[in-house]
């Protein structure tokens, strides 16, 4: 047998396996690679998203102790390290809080002189918005902040070169730079050996935990929430987050820049 004829038998071998796998490869994937029913803290289905997207019932969020499970979830999962008070200008921040005016400025004019009504006078959850047409991911010279195809926006901390141009870009905070070496604030003992620690001179942002997502858990911050987070696809009409964002006044930050936030807020 000549070599040609052999190397088209080889091939065609290896080509009849993969077509022979697709349908396990198929229910596989659509399964999410689950054998068994939904557990606590999964999401109800195992699928690849439409459009991921978060809602927020600032309802239920009144005091800055009721962010703060949340943000110590996202952090600790997430190896964002706490600086000591003389570095807080460094801060690195995924999740955070702000005042209305500085979360919603654009409804600021609606009350004389600025006045924000009681109601709304209370902390705000920020983090990033993963934006429909997020302007970061349009700066970034090197492609390490990217969109992926179900909305999410990633960071890859091998390909930032610390030239923060997506910081600029960003029009919500959303981003945090690292001036020093954030491992020197972290212990063994805190380190998350699942997620990557980052090193000095990378740009980093809230993930929508989709390291988490991959396994079909729930964001760390969702799930620390106790219902006041909702999280799911927005693509799909019968998802929380898709019923949430019907049945309620929504609104979201500053939309007069088009960016279509992913992050709603129930006021």
């Amino acid at each position: 047998m000549n070599n040609s004829r052999r190397s088209f038998l080889k091939y065609a071998g290896v080509a009849a396996a993969a077509v022979a796998a697709t349908p396990v490869v198929r229910a596989v994937a659509s399964s999410g690679g689950a054998a068994h029913g939904p557990e606590v803290g999964k999401l109800p289905t195992q699928k690849i998203a439409g459009r991921w997207a978060m809602v927020v019932d600032t309802r239920k969020l009144v005091k800055e102790a009721d962010f703060e499970p949340l943000i110590e979830a996202c952090h600790k999962v997430h190896n964002v390290p706490h600086l000591p008070d003389e570095k807080r200008e460094e801060e690195i921040k995924w999740i955070w809080t702000d005042e209305f005016e500085h979360t919603f400025p654009e409804f600021m004019s609606r009350w004389p002189k600025g006045r924000v009504p009681t109601t709304l006078n209370k902390p705000y959850l920020l983090l990033c918005n993963h934006c429909e047409y997020p302007p970061c991911v349009r700066v970034c010279p090197t492609k390490a902040t990217f969109q992926r195809a179900d909305g999410i926006v990633l960071m890859d901390f091998h390909r930032c070169i610390g030239c923060r141009y997506c910081m600029a870009g960003c029009p919500y905070g959303a981003r945090s730079f690292n001036f020093s070496d954030p491992r020197a604030y972290l212990t063994e003992e805190e380190i998350n050996m699942e997620f990557p620690t980052r090193v000095q001179g990378v740009v980093e942002k809230c993930n929508f935990c989709a390291e988490r997502l991959a396994k079909g858990l729930r964001p760390a911050c969702v799930e620390a929430s106790k219902g006041a987070l909702l999280f799911g696809d927005l693509d799909d009409p019968s998802s929380e987050v898709s019923r949430a964002v019907r049945n309620n006044f929504v609104i979201r930050r500053k939309p007069e820049l088009g960016t279509q936030p992913n992050v709603y807020y129930i006021v």
